[in-house]
């Protein structure tokens, strides 16, 4: 089986087309300035990269151009669409609501929603990447992966804030932790390469990038990370 994982930003869009048996990753792009007049594709197949400049007005644009891309004779890695198995969303905020992935389903977009005041920059990018590929592929089942569902299992005397508990009830102003895909991941494959199952570990694990944080993970669980409420620099409630 073969899947598509998309992240979606909000004038950018990166992509990978995953071979499900063989772990293999088949091609790999990323679309920039989209919504602007100078925007384009750089795609990536078989080691070699192709740029393509190609007006996309919006992410509906951008995600139809790319399936274009992955089913092309010359650059693709699809005979057609009904080689992919599912399309997958990287969600960057899922709030208290969501502790794994799941089947994008009307009320899952609405509860992303929801958690936008906590991301502004993050989840409308990722609803509009959902609901483009809801317009160009309608019935290709899709997935919500969420950066916060890791840390759910953070105990609530380490995730609540030493502040007054109306704001918590009112703001939903809570520790919440970033990254939580990549500390997953790297957690794994730390146990793997030292030959140790994950649940007899303890692991201080870093995530560095554009974005970075550290995760404690005890017995293959987030119990405590150093980011918090947003993934934003400042108090989305503030100035």
């Amino acid at each position: 089986m073969k899947i598509l994982v998309l992240n979606s930003g909000s004038s950018s869009l990166k992509y990978q087309v995953i071979d499900m048996e063989t772990e293999k990753m088949l091609a790999k792009g990323y679309f920039e300035r989209i919504g602007q007049p100078n925007s384009f594709l750089t795609h990536k197949v078989n080691g070699k990269a192709h740029k393509f400049e190609h007006p996309a007005k919006n992410h509906e644009k951008a995600i139809a151009f790319v399936l274009n891309r992955l089913t092309n004779d010359n650059y693709g890695v699809l005979k057609n669409l009904d080689e992919l198995g599912g399309i997958g969303h990287r969600v960057v905020h899922g709030g208290e609501k969501f502790s794994d992935s799941v089947i994008i389903t009307k009320e899952v977009i609405e509860e992303i929603k929801k958690c936008s005041d906590l991301a502004p920059l993050h989840n409308p990018a990722c609803i509009l990447g959902i609901e483009a590929c809801q317009k160009i592929v309608p019935d290709m089942k899709m997935v919500a992966v969420f950066d916060t569902a890791f840390h759910q299992t953070i105990a609530k005397e380490k995730y609540m804030y030493p502040i007054p508990y109306k704001y918590y009830e009112k703001y939903a102003i809570r520790k919440y932790g970033f990254h939580g895909t990549s500390h997953q991941y790297v957690s794994t494959r730390v146990a793997e390469i030292m030959g140790k199952d994950r649940k007899n570990l303890k692991i201080v694990n870093c995530h560095l990038g554009q974005g970075c944080s550290v995760c404690a993970i005890q017995g293959g669980k987030s119990v405590e990370t150093s980011m918090g409420l947003t993934p934003l620099r400042r108090h989305p409630y503030g100035k």
